[in-house]
């Protein structure tokens, strides 16, 4: 899954836990120190995150003495290894594992919800505990090593990352419902603003609900951003006053003022003990993921952004995960492929596979399989539906087309004439995942930065199958395809998997 912080380009800067109301006195030897008291705001906020975090420890405490538990009996019964030998092994393993998602911040609330970060990290922590027992084991020459590697690590690291996808759709629900989420004031230029707050509003799952804006450079009593209205309050001198008035816990600065070098600082002392987060956007449309990275400079703060490569070990790692998802998906799709392929001849005469000819990467052209849906004439119709278009930009598409066949409209809706394009994914012309794969008239229609996305292989599916498909406007499926394009990554690409599933089971903007 990309996150709506990797979208928008948000970087937390501080989580101070400071706050606003009525300062304490604290006597040193040498003078008094005046901190601030933690706000009802704030207090609400740490209230709610130590009891979803409460939640997270006692599962992942389930879990890991559940698998440990299995793995022990293994020991006893199959193995015949001492009592005292299975339960050091034990204890230590529990001790290690749950020690190790701790210092990895597993249980962090900046990850919470956050799906495929939260889930490295748990997969991370677990990796380093496994590795820390090894080479104690190796080193000391445990003679139960080997069930803790083959039957506790597998066992247990899946069983925590489903406990934290469990918690992660019940966080959901409960933000749906306006609970468990952040409280956003949104400040900044007014065109910043509604760009953050249109990202806000799109990724609602991440947990800022933005509640009022603070405009620099207008005046105005409230914004309307996608058909939702925010008041506006404030102005670049009261940022701090007016989170405190609308109480919220979170302040988004989506732009700076001009002439004002030290204004995040100072607003960061004037939110102490009112708020959990000063978060930073940055206008870095689309660059995301592993390319953006911090660092320091003798105390100056730099955003690190990679620049794309389309070669190298990634890419094989990702051309030999396209091979294995294919192999594995063409046996089921070659026991279905019989049964799909009568019901297409007794629907309407033809043949039961369509080619077309589709521009792959580099501007390779190469034939495309599918499972015919339309009519064999379908082509030479083509040029009398064109005033009927309802695609977006050069593509045509029409939401009750009459070319397509009754069985065809079931076999569109629900994705499964696209199956036979694993056997090109198998070939090499394909991707499972990556751009939606174009005809040669499209990309003659191309301009500027839109060849790009034939920088990588096509794919069965992608960021616009799961964000709308047809329904989509050109702009927004160019932009998903040239965002998946320079910020693909492995993790990335199973995220999508998983979604376009989903998206299959409740189909949307397929026709």
């Amino acid at each position: 899954m990309t996150s709506v912080e990797d979208a928008v380009g948000l970087t937390r800067t501080t989580q101070a836990f400071v706050p606003v109301a009525a300062p304490r006195a604290v006597k040193t030897a040498s003078h008094t120190v005046v901190t601030p008291r933690v706000s009802p705001t704030l207090e609400r906020r740490q209230l709610w995150e130590r009891r979803y975090r409460m939640r997270l420890r006692l599962t992942d405490a389930a879990v890991i003495v559940t698998a440990t538990s299995l793995t022990a009996a293994e020991q006893l019964l199959v193995l015949g290894l001492p009592v005292d030998v299975v339960a050091r092994d034990g204890v230590l393993l529990i001790a290690v594992w749950f020690l190790m998602l701790s210092a990895l911040s597993t249980r962090a609330a900046g990850v919470f919800g956050s799906g495929a970060a939260e889930y490295r990290r748990v997969a991370h922590a677990s990796g380093l505990a496994f590795g820390l027992l090894a080479i104690i084991g190796v080193l000391l020459e445990w003679a139960g090593l080997r069930p803790l590697l083959l039957i506790a690590l597998p066992l247990g690291m899946l069983g925590l990352i489903l406990a934290r996808w469990f918690w992660r759709k019940w966080l959901l629900r409960r933000r749906h419902d306006g609970q468990y989420a952040s409280r956003t004031l949104v400040a900044g230029d007014a065109d910043d603003v509604e760009y953050v707050i249109d990202a806000l509003r799109r990724g609602g799952e991440t947990g800022y609900h933005v509640v009022g804006a603070t405009l620099f450079d207008r005046n105005a009593a409230e914004l309307s951003v996608d058909g939702g209205r925010y008041a506006v309050l404030g102005n670049v001198n009261t940022v701090a006053t007016v989170a405190t008035q609308l109480s919220a816990d979170t302040i988004i600065v989506a732009s700076r003022p001009d002439g004002d070098p030290d204004f995040v600082k100072q607003l960061g002392w004037q939110l102490e003990g009112t708020a959990a987060e000063l978060v930073l956007s940055s206008r870095l449309t689309d660059v995301a993921g592993p390319r953006v990275s911090l660092r320091q400079v003798e105390g100056l703060p730099l955003i690190q952004v990679k620049i794309p490569t389309y070669e190298g070990g990634l890419h094989v790692l990702k051309r030999l995960l396209d091979v294995a998802v294919a192999a594995i998906a063409l046996v089921p799709i070659a026991l279905m492929a019989p049964l799909l392929a009568l019901i297409i001849k007794l629907d309407s005469p033809g043949p039961v596979f369509f080619f077309q000819e589709r521009v792959g990467r580099d501007g390779r052209t190469f034939r495309m399989v599918k499972f015919r849906s339309m009519r064999t004439d379908a082509e030479q119709r083509l040029a009398e539906l064109k005033e009927q278009n309802e695609g977006a930009g050069v593509l045509f598409k029409m939401k009750d087309d009459p070319r397509v066949t009754r069985v065809g409209k079931v076999l569109r809706k629900l994705s499964l004439d696209e199956l036979p394009q694993f056997w090109n994914v198998l070939v090499g012309d394909m991707s499972v995942v990556g751009p939606r794969p174009p005809l040669p008239s499209e990309v003659t229609a191309y301009d500027g930065t839109v060849y790009r996305r034939l920088y990588i292989k096509p794919g069965i599916t992608g960021l616009w199958q799961v964000s709308g498909r047809s329904d989509l406007s050109w702009d927004e499926s160019v932009r998903l395809d040239l965002r998946y394009v320079e910020n693909w990554s492995v993790m990335n690409d199973l995220q999508i998997m998983w979604r376009t599933a989903k998206v299959m089971a409740r189909p949307s903007g397929a026709y």
